[in-house]
């Protein structure tokens, strides 16, 4: 029965095109639609509903690690109809289970809404290439239609090392290996350490998430690689100063010369609902000038955000003015663009200007009637 459930659940997931599926103790299955939570109308879980249920999709090795360190992260197929990436943890001494709906699509750039300058970026030999962003912003699906476009365009060795292996992909122009960390290698320092050997022309580094990973994929920039990576932060100056951060203070000279010769671009972004329906990303990008990499070498990155203003011919901007422009275009409310934005005063004052400052409301929104059986209707999302 449960295996039925999830089955359901996870079909609902994906003909409502939602992001995420949120299964926890004391509340119905909740989906996460156009940025929305949504809750499905059906029993409230249990602590045996959640427990059978990650069962029904967790392997053996990851039911071993949630026993022994309390959470587990794994990726897995549902047929044909889509892959998921799956967070299960404990919390109160109940299991809780996160399912993310990984598309199967590509998404060109111009889709993304990317600047044109990403293609020549792409091309580049060699280079540092960060995605940064809050968790649920769309890294991953832009460095996936990224490592796509140089997997369509070009004569290349590429080399992922994820946790879990998120986007498949195949052997287009380009030769593709990935390595998912826990399956194929132990952790992301030893397969950057071992990466080197292997003749790869462009790297993928799922997060740079320790010293040891930002230390060895920095060195894969400098020594003639194309390097991607994510980091958790707001801001592409925000970005630089903690790299620079996480190493010691005796090194951060070193690493200062280091970035400012390897670094080729970062893409700061955020993802929000979109007027009337879906999503929309707002981008903050910052290509490195000689100008910026000298900022970067010589401790003055507090005057980045400035360099990024007078470099719109290289198509940087700043990401206040990107939500400003969508806001001005009726694809955000208001509320979303202050919520996102890294200097949200000075968004209200503006909007007090020209005179359109208001909250959006949040109603709850319930999805009735989860089909049970295959001859039942789809959900229907209805107000309360």
């Amino acid at each position: 029965m449960a295996s039925l459930h999830i089955d359901r659940i996870l079909e609902t997931c994906i003909k409502r095109g939602a992001s995420d599926i949120h299964l926890s103790v004391g509340r119905p299955p909740v989906l996460r639609l156009h940025g929305r939570l949504r809750q499905l109308e059906t029993k409230v879980l249990e602590p045996e509903d959640t427990v059978a249920l990650m069962k029904s999709i967790t392997p053996d090795r990851n039911q071993q690690e949630l026993q022994e360190e309390g959470g587990t992260d794994f990726g897995f197929a549902f047929g044909d109809a889509g892959r998921f990436r799956v967070s299960v943890l404990r919390q109160k001494g109940n299991v809780t289970i996160v399912l993310r709906l990984i598309p199967t699509k590509f998404l060109s750039f111009e889709e993304i809404g990317l600047p044109p300058i990403v293609r020549s970026l792409c091309r580049r030999p060699r280079g540092l290439f960060l995605v940064t962003g809050p968790t649920g912003s769309g890294k991953t699906t832009t460095l996936a239609s990224m490592i796509d476009f140089i997997n369509t365009e070009l004569d290349r060795h590429i080399v992922t090392v994820e946790d879990p292996i998120e986007y498949y992909h195949t052997h287009k122009k380009c030769l593709i290996n990935q390595r998912e960390v826990g399956n194929d290698v132990p952790s992301f320092g030893e397969a950057l350490r071992r990466v080197l050997r292997s003749d790869p022309d462009v790297i993928f580094v799922g997060e740079m998430r320790d010293l040891e990973t930002i230390q060895n994929a920095i060195l894969a920039a400098e020594t003639g690689h194309l390097v991607f990576s994510t980091l958790h932060t707001t801001g592409c100056q925000g970005t630089v100063n903690r790299i620079i951060d996480a190493f010691p203070h005796e090194q951060q000279d070193q690493i200062r010369v280091q970035l400012s010769t390897s670094l080729l671009a970062i893409l700061s972004q955020v993802l929000m609902p979109r007027i009337p329906k879906g999503l929309v990303a707002a981008y903050e990008f910052l290509v490195v000038t000689p100008a910026i990499a000298n900022l970067i070498r010589e401790n003055k990155t507090f005057r980045i955000d400035s360099a990024i203003q007078t470099g719109k011919k290289f198509g940087m901007q700043l990401l206040d003015d990107h939500l400003w422009s969508l806001y001005e275009t009726g694809q955000i409310e208001a509320a979303e663009m202050v919520d996102c934005a890294r200097q949200p005063e000075q968004i209200q004052d503006k909007l007090e200007k020209v005179g359109k400052l208001h909250e959006v409301g949040d109603a709850m929104v319930t999805i009735h009637d989860l089909p049970e059986s295959e001859e039942e209707g789809e959900p229907v999302v209805q107000s309360k």
